[in-house]
């Protein structure tokens, strides 16, 4: 069935909530990031709902904290706000340290409902990939941009793998895995992790 309104709507909210927001280390404009997200999972069988939630999955955590959940569960329902509050790691600021936030994510993604981890795999599968190409382009440099650095990105990436595999993965959490090994082999290539960055 095509979308409605409520995807028209959240299109239009969501770039207005993260207009001045760019990709991490880059002048990509942060919409870019959640278009692709939405695209996943509306390619992988979502719902209008779990879609729309791609949307607006980033927009508490980056964009105001609980009154934008509030302002997201109003405008566009409980459903939505609940896909979308069960993707957000921290409404805190400043946010918690690093790995304590990560960890707290992973064990909670491991017991979420379908929708968050749909949503949310799709979330990482684009932010891999992202970091894949990066990573081929720009070397270990690449790895300044992340507070985990490198050993704690790659880890961070391989326990969500780790939350989301099931006895029948779907296929977005399979081409994660793909994606995470080749990003891994990579990253073995040019040498020993170095430590956590400070939160």
């Amino acid at each position: 069935m095509p979308y409605t309104e409520k995807f028209d709507s959240a299109l239009v909210y969501a770039s207005r909530l993260h207009r001045d927001q760019y990709r991490k280390g880059t002048r990509v404009p942060y919409i870019t990031h959640l278009l692709a997200v939405a695209a996943i999972v509306g390619e992988n069988g979502g719902t209008e709902d779990e879609v729309v939630a791609a949307l607006l999955h980033d927009a508490p955590e980056d964009q105001g904290g609980k009154a934008i959940l509030q302002e997201i569960r109003a405008r566009f329902g409980g459903e939505v706000a609940k896909i979308v509050e069960g993707c957000t790691d921290t409404y805190e600021d400043p946010k918690p340290p690093w790995r304590e936030r990560k960890e707290r994510y992973v064990a909670h993604l491991a017991g979420a409902p379908a929708s968050v981890r749909l949503v949310s795999s799709a979330d990482k599968l684009h932010n891999a990939r992202a970091v894949l190409s990066d990573y081929r382009s720009l070397g270990e440099d690449l790895w300044t941009r992340f507070n985990g650095g490198k050993r704690g990105t790659l880890w961070y990436y391989r326990a969500i793998v780790e939350a989301l595999q099931t006895e029948e993965d779907a296929p977005v959490v399979e081409e994660l895995d793909r994606v995470v090994t080749e990003l891994e082999h990579l990253a073995a290539d040019h040498g020993p992790a170095t430590e956590e960055a400070p939160a």
